[in-house]
């Protein structure tokens, strides 16, 4: 057993641990999903680069080969991969927490169903305490109509 960069101790192998091309992902815990997300706000100087800064900074943590980071921090993954590479391993370490951290109420494809039923819903913001602004401005279920 080893420690990670919080002091925790992983084991030295197996379901904690993803091999890559690169080394190996391991899990992270809430702590530094929200570190590397944090860094990654500094780093982004736009929303349109937040995500890959984000991405940059979590593989910073995950990453790492022989039990050791391959990369000391955010920058450097942006300086040393192509933005190819790091959106290939953000995605395989996301289907790797997904694999071992499932919702404990439905399986990813519900789920995802779910996500995507609510973000199409378009008159959620007239149900409930606002029932009286659906009254006001009636929804038109065609131009003109």
């Amino acid at each position: 057993m080893r420690g990670n960069r919080t002091g925790k101790r992983l084991r030295a192998g197996g379901a904690d641990r993803w091999p890559v091309a690169e080394g190996e992902l391991r899990l992270l815990s809430a702590w530094e999903v929200l570190q590397a997300r944090r860094e990654g706000a500094l780093l982004a100087q736009d929303g349109r680069e937040r995500a890959l800064c984000d991405n940059a900074c979590l593989l910073a943590r995950a990453l790492e080969r022989r039990g050791r980071p391959v990369y000391e921090d955010g920058q450097q993954v942006l300086s040393s991969l192509r933005v190819e590479d790091v959106d290939r391993l953000a995605q395989v370490w996301d289907q790797f927490n997904r694999a071992r951290n499932p919702a404990p109420w439905q399986s990813e494809e519900a789920l995802d169903e779910a996500k995507k039923g609510w973000s199409t819903r378009l008159t959620s913001a007239f149900n409930g305490v606002c029932s009286a602004c659906s009254a006001l401005f009636p929804r038109r279920n065609a131009p003109g109509g």
